[in-house]
């Protein structure tokens, strides 16, 4: 069996100013930073096989920080990770989104659920028996979570920066 410790990455500029930074690659901020410490002190004494992380930038800081204490320089990315690509409404202000018609160019929640599926099974599959360190984002550790517990997205609570959930695959 896998174990995934499941990691949204830490708080980054744009977060904290509601942008919506979608599949752009995110600076952590100071916050952010110590979140992800924190997150690598609790994890501190976990024996943690494979760090892997999506290939934008906040997470794989975020994923840095947190696999240093274990001796890992190597960490795996995958676009399966990536945050929600939120077409043109990347870069906006979020509270200025809320009565907009949604552009067709956003990605579907179908399409980040097949990503989140294809993400579980490829981890299964070449980390089989292994435990997994993955840091994502928020809407794609979303749907994980509804692939894994077959639920609705809109039953999944949403993920702090830097909380961690973990899963038996």
């Amino acid at each position: 069996m896998t174990t995934l410790y499941l990691v949204r990455h830490g708080e980054t500029v744009a977060n904290a100013a509601q942008i919506l930074q979608g599949q752009r690659p995110g600076q952590l901020n100071e916050n952010g930073i110590k979140q992800a410490e924190e997150t690598r002190d609790k994890l501190l004494d976990e024996p943690i096989d494979v760090f892997v992380s999506s290939d934008l930038k906040r997470a794989v800081d975020t994923c840095r920080i947190i696999a240093e204490p274990h001796g890992v320089t190597d960490i795996v990315t995958t676009p399966l990770l990536r945050e929600r690509d939120w077409g043109s409404f990347t870069d906006k202000f979020i509270p200025d989104l809320e009565n907009e018609k949604w552009p067709d160019d956003i990605e579907s929640l179908e399409r980040m659920k097949s990503r989140a599926r294809n993400f579980l099974t490829w981890l299964k599959v070449t980390y089989p028996d292994q435990t997994v360190l993955a840091v994502g984002h928020g809407i794609i550790n979303k749907a994980i979570h509804s692939v894994y517990y077959k639920k609705p997205m809109n039953e999944i609570p949403k993920m702090g920066n830097a909380e961690v959930r973990v899963f038996k695959l």
